[in-house]
């Protein structure tokens, strides 16, 4: 079993009664899929029956995803109350994503928000990019900002303004700047650990029980010299 399927305690980024936030690695499935691979959501519920000792079924529902070669922020909620007010969060977007994602050193504007219209394709599993209302197109709008330059790649700052189906990707790709390891979407090669250089970065929300305003970041995965040098 590679270290994708194992989930460990400094994952963790923010966790009480209602919610636990998770740092998700390259290859971790956040809920089962057609591979039959062990997702995170049994994972946790595993590994929380086992520390807290529960006798019977642990509750945990994903509110949102990001894709399998990401890392990155995940929220999951551990009563149902929680996951029904965090599911209303998302869909009025009152919770909001930062990404990070290394591209190719080349000439974009330093800052500029993107919209596009994304056709996703079930057998591919890809969305096609269009500059203008389509049919069957849903409407896909994010800014991003350089914050960092290096000698090949450089560093983007995402905030999404929606959650479409592979939307960083596909929007990127078509600006001429393929996310690090995204063959999908035409990087030249793939990282070594085969996932992309996209990580979800920061999340902002207000807790659906507490009220406290949460402000979580995770750490860039540690494998991946660009990455380091990106926290530096």
């Amino acid at each position: 079993m590679n270290n994708s399927q194992h989930f460990q305690q400094d994952q963790i980024i923010f966790e009480d009664n209602h919610l636990l936030v998770i740092n998700k690695k390259v290859g971790q499935l956040v809920q089962g899929d057609k591979t039959g691979d062990d997702s995170l959501l049994e994972l946790i519920k595993d590994f929380i029956k086992k520390r807290d000792q529960k006798p019977g079924n642990v509750f945990l529902g994903l509110v949102h995803r990001i894709d399998r070669p990401t890392s990155g922020l995940v929220i999951y909620a551990k009563t149902s109350k929680a996951l029904t007010r965090l599911t209303q969060m998302v869909k009025n977007r009152e919770i909001q994503k930062t990404y990070w994602a290394i591209v190719p050193k080349e000439m974009i504007p330093q800052s500029q928000r993107l919209v596009h219209y994304l056709v996703k394709n079930e057998k591919t599993n890809k969305a096609t990019v269009f500059p203008r209302a389509t049919e069957g197109a849903k409407e896909a709008i994010l800014t991003y900002n350089i914050i960092k330059v290096f000698d090949n790649y450089q560093l983007l700052e995402i905030d999404l303004e929606t959650g479409r189906h592979h939307q960083i990707r596909a929007q990127l790709a078509k600006t001429g700047v393929a996310i690090k390891g995204d063959l999908k979407y035409g990087a030249a090669r793939s990282n070594p650990d085969g996932g992309i250089s996209l990580h979800a970065r920061k999340l902002e929300f207000i807790h659906p029980v507490t009220k406290e305003k949460l402000q979580l970041i995770a750490p860039v995965p540690q494998n991946d010299a660009v990455w380091r040098a990106c926290e530096d």
